[in-house]
């Protein structure tokens, strides 16, 4: 079945991972993507590998677990992870990327390569042949219709928020200051911009909040929102109780003014969002609130009472299946083998986790063509519980899930501190993911054909 083309449905993360996967493995690819004859109001380009909310891969960091994911991918030689370390951005312990460098490199780099077709089209069909579904959360309302009465049960659906855009030079850098916490940044500065919040000021900005009106849902998000934990918008978090968010993304701890050498009330802080650093995203901002009421709120933030917004927050529908009841843990469709699913639309969150599960369905499309058996990674790595735990969670309550330690299996022997049981999960799932690479015995990744990817991604050493 080598000859056959192998449709790849939505060029995002997953899609453009399963792409590459399969294109260096010798298969060729038509990876279809309706922008920009069709957009979703949340993207803003044509570009493959867009990215909509943050600009942040996610820490990059040995004993963090989104660290240990991006590990993992350099193990496994991800396409993605190469071009998002090489539109790095200073961000302390996070992988963060320059979004148009990095959705300029993968675009480039998947139309020139010659086993890959993009097709600006929209599919509104699951064809016959091989076939990998990586629409992403706003998948169009027809592929939807047609991914439903392939399943036949009914989508689940949150909402997601993104957080607004300011200039940089609209900052006031005489009440705001540089800085990363605890002094983790790449530089002497640090990475984040950080504004800070007496209490007074914070009282003021969250009954603020409180009382601003936010966005009107659209047609198709008329039912009651189901919020994902990982992303509520910022006015969700406050409505919890007045001090839910001095002790969440406003906290100000391993932070000090230096205008007081004190630690501030509460902090908000602002990341570099592209490469010559014009552009910042505030950091935890997701919101739907009324434009005009979001400059009002955000205006009251020491620091950025002149900010200039070039984006403003908003929410979109985030659509995904069950999983639990569709899924095995190869990301194959269970009641048709040359189906694959990939990204968001699994419940997989975060934009590493969707990186990852498009590589592997790639690796297991490759497998199932050649004859070979489709692979479950190790629940003891990161990708390899991630994928459990989508295709094992109770189906009716089935929630999104990013990377966490907290869905990896225990250790053999309890570890109390919390340092160095994370230092101990990382090991485990760094010397099983190059066990499950030697099992797979896969002469791409064996061969490291890719001197690019390989350069980019070494192998980790702990």
């Amino acid at each position: 079945m080598r000859d056959s083309r192998i449709i790849i449905v939505g060029g995002g993360l997953a899609g453009s991972e399963s792409a590459w996967q399969l294109a260096q493995r010798g298969f060729q690819v038509d990876l279809y993507e309706m922008r920009p004859t069709k957009t979703t109001g949340a993207h803003v380009s044509d570009r493959l590998a867009e990215l909509v909310c943050s600009n942040s891969m996610g820490s990059k960091l040995p004993d963090r677990a989104s660290g240990l994911l991006n590990l993992e991918l350099g193990l496994l030689r991800s396409h993605l992870l190469a071009c998002a370390q090489a539109a790095a951005l200073p961000a302390g312990g996070a992988l963060a990327v320059d979004r148009e460098l990095f959705a300029q490199s993968v675009t480039q780099s998947l139309e020139q390569h010659p086993n890959i077709r993009v097709l600006r089209e929209e599919i509104t069909r699951i064809p016959d042949t091989p076939t990998i579904i990586a629409s992403g959360p706003l998948t169009s309302p027809a592929l939807t219709q047609e991914i439903t009465r392939l399943s036949g049960a009914e989508h689940l659906y949150f909402y997601d928020a993104i957080s607004p855009i300011v200039s940089a030079d609209s900052i006031d850098m005489n009440i705001a200051f540089k800085a990363s916490r605890f002094g983790r940044g790449d530089d002497e500065e640090g990475d984040y911009i950080n504004c800070p919040m007496t209490k007074d000021e914070y009282d003021a900005f969250v009954t603020a909040l409180l009382q601003a009106e936010t966005i009107q849902l659209r047609d198709f998000e008329r039912e009651d929102p189901h919020f994902f934990e990982g992303c509520l918008p910022i006015e969700q978090i406050a409505a919890r109780g007045h001090e839910t968010l001095a002790f969440g993304p406003m906290r100000p701890i391993g932070l000090r003014d230096p205008r007081t050498g004190k630690r501030p009330y509460a902090v908000v802080q602002l990341r570099r969002d592209n490469l010559v650093g014009t552009l910042y995203n505030i950091v935890g901002f997701q919101t739907n609130l009324k434009w005009g009421q979001q400059q009002q709120i955000i205006r009251l933030i020491p620091g950025l009472q002149n900010a200039e917004l070039l984006r403003m927050g908003q929410m979109h529908r985030n659509t995904f299946i069950n999983a639990p009841t569709l899924l095995h843990p190869t990301m194959q469709f269970r009641q048709r083998a040359h189906l694959f699913f990939a990204g968001q639309i699994t419940g997989v969150e975060g934009y590493m986790g969707n990186i990852a599960t498009g590589l592997l369905a790639g690796i297991n499309m490759a497998r199932w063509l050649n004859g070979q058996p489709t692979y479950t990674l190790p629940p003891t790595t990161m990708l390899g519980a991630l994928c459990h735990y989508v295709t094992h969670a109770e189906a009716q309550h089935f929630q999104p899930m990013k990377a966490n330690f907290g869905i990896l299996p225990p250790l053999p022997t309890p570890v109390k501190n919390k340092r160095d049981r994370y230092t101990a999960y990382v090991q485990r799932a760094l010397n099983d993911m190059r066990g499950a690479l030697t099992a797979l015995g896969d002469d791409y990744l064996a061969a490291n054909v890719e001197p690019s990817v390989a350069s980019a991604n070494p192998a980790p050493q702990l």
